[in-house]
Parts: structure tokens; C-alpha cells; sequence
């Protein structure tokens, strides 16, 4: 059985299809890309697997579930994360405490004990520590866990945004151009940390990404999206030579002469 399974999800806006029949399914520990030019319809998609948008048919099921309607609260408490095209941070937070936000999403700690301190919670508390403390090591960003996020570099905002999502503690990451503003190393280290999300802790992920060499080279399927209809699906291999795929991002000799 797939983990996600998604089956003919459409959302309008107005009389615009942004988003028209689409069916896909992700497996577990698959690392699936889905391209498409601009306006494709690839966010609008990502958009209503992480409940910021309801779809207005179709329906997704997720470890079972139907999943169609919940909210994005609902969605992280399932089990699926988003890290979004922006570096969304506490900028005033530490690195250690915006991981630690993440924590909190799961933690079951309640207000009174909160506001209380009980024993209860200050030993939820240490052990929460030590997890955020652990997410950072494994981003490489345990040296910068006393700094202020905002102070970070691009490339390190990103990994911290990452390690955020890793914080909820999911079986799906949703990841909106993950490489965008990198230079070539912050790009290849960025790829590395999403296969060792995979190999290392079983995350299973969905890539919306222009940078097409890096998904060619990081993705197991790439899903292609064409005004919102999925045009094609398959190997990056496969992809790279479907000419309704080529036809999408270069046009036909019609459109060109």
C-alpha cells in the first residue's frame, strides 16, 4: 500500500483549473520530484497535501486515511511536514529553539503543566532538548545551536528550516524548492542531508524544484505537471526523454518559428 495516495484531486479557482484529475502515489521512502514550468500547478498540489488548500473534488488518503479534508495542524499531526520555498523561522529564536518549536508541535505538554513547571514538564523539557540538540547535529548545525537564526546564512536558514520540519517528527516531508539561492555547495550538501533523511530515518519526500539537475539527480520518480493536468510520470531517465516533457518547457516548432 502506497503511504500517500492521491486520486483525481482538482482545485479551481474562479473558472482556472489549477490543479485538474490529478493521481499519484508515493511510496514509502521514495524521493518523488514534481516539475512542471511555471503556473504548472506543482504548489497548488503541495498546497492541499499539507492542508492550506482544500481541493474541490478528488480525494487523499495517507497511511490509510482519508486525509482530504484536514487542516495543516491536522495534516503535521498525521505525520507530514512542509518547508516552504521561504525560510520561515523564528528570527528572534535561537537555532536550538526554533528546532525546539517544532518539538512542541508533538509533545503533548500541556498549559497547566506549562505554566505549573511541573515535574512532569521540566523532564519533558531536558528530553526535548536533547532531541532538538541531536535534529541539529544531524543537519550539521550543532555548532550554530546558540545563535540567533536570523544571523545565519541563506544555505543554513535552510537546513535550519529542515531540521524544523524533522522536529514534528514526520513520515512525509513536503519540500518547496529546497535549493533555491545555493551556490554548487550548499546545493550538494543540501541534496545529501534529503538522502540521508530517506536512508537514515525513513522520511519519505516530495520535491517541487526548478534547479531540473538536481532533481534528476536526487529523485527516485519525477512526476511532470502541464497546466495542471500530470502530462508525464516515471525514471528521471524516462522523463528526460518523453517529448510531451520536452515539448512543456521548450514549446514545439510551431511556437518557436
Amino acid at each position: 500500500m502506497a503511504l500517500l495516495e492521491i486520486r483525481n484531486l482538482s482545485k479551481f479557482f474562479g473558472g482556472l483549473a489549477a490543479v485538474l484529475g490529478l493521481d499519484l502515489n508515493i511510496c514509502q521512502r521514495e524521493i518523488v520530484g514534481l516539475i512542471g514550468p511555471n503556473g504548472a500547478g506543482k504548489s497548488t498540489v503541495l498546497n492541499m497535501i499539507g492542508g492550506t488548500l482544500l481541493p474541490n473534488q478528488g480525494q487523499m488518503t495517507f497511511q490509510g486515511e482519508d486525509v482530504t479534508k484536514l487542516t495543516s495542524h491536522q495534516m503535521t499531526q498525521r505525520g507530514i511536514a512542509r518547508v516552504f520555498q521561504e525560510n520561515l523561522l523564528f528570527s528572534s529564536f535561537t537555532v536550538l529553539e526554533n528546532v525546539r518549536v517544532g518539538f512542541h508541535l508533538k509533545s503533548g505538554i500541556g498549559p497547566t503543566n506549562v505554566f505549573l513547571k511541573t515535574h512532569s514538564y521540566r523532564r519533558q523539557e531536558k528530553v526535548l532538548q536533547d532531541k532538538a540538540l541531536q535534529t541539529l547535529q544531524f543537519v550539521g548545525l550543532a555548532e550554530y545551536a546558540h545563535e540567533l537564526a536570523i544571523n545565519l546564512p541563506h544555505g543554513r536558514q535552510r537546513l535550519l528550516a529542515l531540521a524544523i520540519a524533522l522536529a514534528t517528527q514526520p513520515k512525509l516531508i513536503l519540500l518547496d524548492e529546497p535549493v533555491t539561492g545555493m551556490n554548487a555547495e550548499e546545493v550538494e550538501n543540501m541534496l545529501s542531508m534529503i538522502r540521508a533523511m530517506r536512508d537514515e530515518r525513513g522520511v519519505t519526500c516530495i520535491i517541487i524544484e526548478h534547479n531540473l539537475r538536481a532533481v534528476m539527480g536526487l529523485c527516485d520518480r519525477i512526476a511532470v505537471l502541464n497546466f495542471g493536468k500530470k502530462i508525464a510520470e516515471g525514471a528521471p531517465g524516462e522523463i528526460v526523454e518523453n517529448p510531451a516533457v520536452m515539448e512543456a518547457y521548450l514549446g514545439t516548432e510551431e511556437d518557436v518559428t
